[in-house]
């Protein structure tokens, strides 16, 4: 299925701002590396909650007082495993974390954008993977939303869950995010579909900037 559009004409200073979003298993992860194919500057929020988990003394030290040492792996490392087990079925320790870390991830989001539109020769696109980008309202610090969708069947195959829409039960379902992008993809065909997509994307992205 071809790009569904909604974006209006314009022009920026700094790298055109995209978020990648959509369901567990609809293919995001793929979609986002398609776009550094394509020449656009790619970061996802998952790897940004990696580092921090790995790296930010004052998130591991929060994340031991809460939840103890039982966390930590073989080599004293924070085990996200072990963070997904306690809040899977805990919403109230899913705040908390989700408190913790999302200003953060934020943060280090957008210094990695103003990096970008620092460079001597910045990327036109920038592009991010935000699982939850609707759930929190990050939408508004995205000029472009790209949701991309999935039958659910193919999604739980992909996720290797038997009931993905169990860990979604919270979510927005996906025909409202799907309404409300910029472009949507319905992720249900070959790899290279979706890289057209994608290049087809930024084509029409790159028609609304200055030449």
């Amino acid at each position: 299925m071809g790009p569904v559009s909604r974006i209006q004409g314009g022009s920026l200073s700094r790298p055109v701002a995209v978020a990648i979003t959509g369901g567990i298993g609809a293919g995001k992860t793929e979609a986002l590396n398609a776009f550094a194919r394509h020449g656009a500057a790619t970061i996802s929020s998952d790897d940004i909650v990696h580092r921090l988990l790995r790296d930010d003394d004052e998130v591991r030290a929060a994340l031991l007082e809460r939840f103890g040492t039982g966390i930590l792996d073989d080599a004293g490392q924070i085990d996200r495993a072990a963070i997904s087990r306690i809040v899977f079925d805990d919403r109230e320790a899913l705040a908390w974390l989700e408190a913790l870390l999302h200003p953060r991830v934020v943060g280090e989001y957008l210094a990695w954008r103003e990096a970008l539109a620092d460079l001597p020769d910045p990327p036109a696109v920038s592009a991010t993977e935000v699982p939850l980008l609707y759930e929190v309202g990050g939408d508004e610090r995205f000029d472009v939303v790209v949701v991309i969708t999935a039958p659910e069947e193919l999604r739980r195959e992909r996720a290797r869950v038997s009931t993905p829409e169990q860990r979604e039960s919270r979510l927005i379902p996906d025909e409202e995010k799907a309404a409300r992008a910029d472009f949507s993809y319905v992720n249900d065909g070959s790899r290279g579909q979706l890289d057209e997509f994608v290049a087809d994307t930024l084509r029409a992205l790159e028609a609304t900037q200055p030449a």
